[in-house]
């Protein structure tokens, strides 16, 4: 991969997901990442988005890794779905998406970043989604998802300031992946345009041909899986 050392850590976070799955396989295909650490909540060092205490423990076991990918999401499941209109919100159901799709992913930086080498690329992309751009909003609904997602967008953003202060080389992004066939998709795939509904792999090979490509000047951008910048 341009631009890392010949030997270095990754670290995937959301590793039983579906593109984390992937992108775990990809890097261990790798002959340059030394090892991978795919961490989720059923990882031999559980990670759960919700307890701070289990990323703290899992970023423990974790040396100097150059590579940081949080692959992570929730849009719906039995007890959430989508808000289409404003006459859906529900307090307790925008504290979870808040909670796994922002809070969550901003403590892995907390946690993770401390952790990124002071010199030599690194980097920690956080998986958000088009969705979260506020710029390109133009079809409304989908409230609490949305939200989260450009909440994470500028989570990504500020650490990305920090960050260059006190490790020039390092780049924080925050990545959309396209549609991919995964369960958090699936209800949805209706509409998706022929050949715009991805593979886990495929997606995994683009993100991580993305985040190749990615220098310093790149840090702090909201980037999709063609390397196309987004605007938040």
């Amino acid at each position: 991969m341009s631009g890392f050392p010949e030997s270095f850590e990754a670290v995937v976070i959301g590793a039983s997901g579906g593109i984390g799955a992937a992108l775990t396989a990809r890097l261990a295909a790798d002959p340059r990442v030394s090892r991978v650490h795919g961490f989720s909540r059923r990882s031999a060092v559980s990670l759960d988005l919700t307890d701070e205490a289990s990323i703290a423990a899992a970023a423990a076991t974790v040396e100097t890794p150059r590579l940081v990918i949080v692959a992570t999401g929730l849009l719906q499941d039995v007890d959430q779905s989508p808000e289409k209109r404003l006459a859906d919100l529900d307090p307790a159901r925008l504290a979870r998406s808040f909670q796994v799709n922002a809070i969550g992913p901003a403590l892995i930086l907390k946690h993770f970043a401390p952790r990124l080498p002071r010199e030599g690329k690194a980097v920690l992309a956080v998986l958000t989604a088009r969705v979260g751009s506020i710029s390109d909003n133009r079809l409304g609904g989908w409230y609490g998802y949305r939200a989260a997602k450009a909440a994470a967008n500028q989570f990504v953003r500020t650490a990305a300031v920090e960050l260059a202060a006190r490790r020039g080389d390092a780049i924080c992004v925050a990545l959309h992946p396209g549609t991919v066939d995964t369960p958090l998709s699936a209800p949805f795939q209706k509409g998706v345009p022929d050949g715009k509904l991805f593979t886990p792999d495929f997606a995994a090979e683009r993100l991580l041909a993305v985040i190749d490509g990615l220098t310093p000047v790149a840090t702090g951008g909201f980037f999709a899986w063609d390397g196309q910048p987004i605007e938040f």
